[in-house]
């Protein structure tokens, strides 16, 4: 794969760097947040992860592993064993594809629907403290 030649990057202002420091602070604090309120939710932050991207994939109501490993970029064993954990818990289900037998669909139970939606209303009210930094998308802070 051919390299990008490097250019020489602008030099950093000390106001630069603090903008820098104070969001990487506040997202490793909303990162610290949101792991702790999956465990009080009585789940992993990787189950959460898992639930909120297979609910939130694009113009679907389920996602294949191939695509819950892209969005938790993560490898594909690892998210066969973390579904295979949330379907044991009965937050998830594996569906064959109408179309094709051999895709696995993830959907949604609704014991997982319900943890999901717990924890996404804690994450958006957690969010506001971002309102200063950045707009996410389709969340009205």
């Amino acid at each position: 794969m051919p390299q990008t030649p490097l250019v020489a990057p602008e030099a950093l202002s000390k106001s630069d760097f603090e903008s820098l420091s104070e969001f990487r602070y506040r997202l490793r604090r909303f990162l610290h947040f949101s792991e702790s309120a999956a465990r009080e939710g009585g789940i992993t932050p990787q189950q959460y992860l898992l639930l909120l991207h297979v609910k939130g994939f694009p113009g679907r109501h389920w996602a294949s592993i191939v695509e819950l490993a892209e969005r938790l970029q993560t490898q594909h064993h690892s998210v066969v064993a973390l579904v295979s954990r949330c379907e044991k818990a009965g937050l998830i289900a594996r569906r064959p594809n109408a179309d094709d037998r051999r895709l696995v669909e993830i959907h949604l139970l609704p014991a997982g629907e319900a943890c999901l939606s717990r924890l996404a209303a804690q994450h958006r009210n957690e969010l506001t403290t971002f309102g200063d930094i950045f707009r996410i998308p389709g969340i009205h802070l």
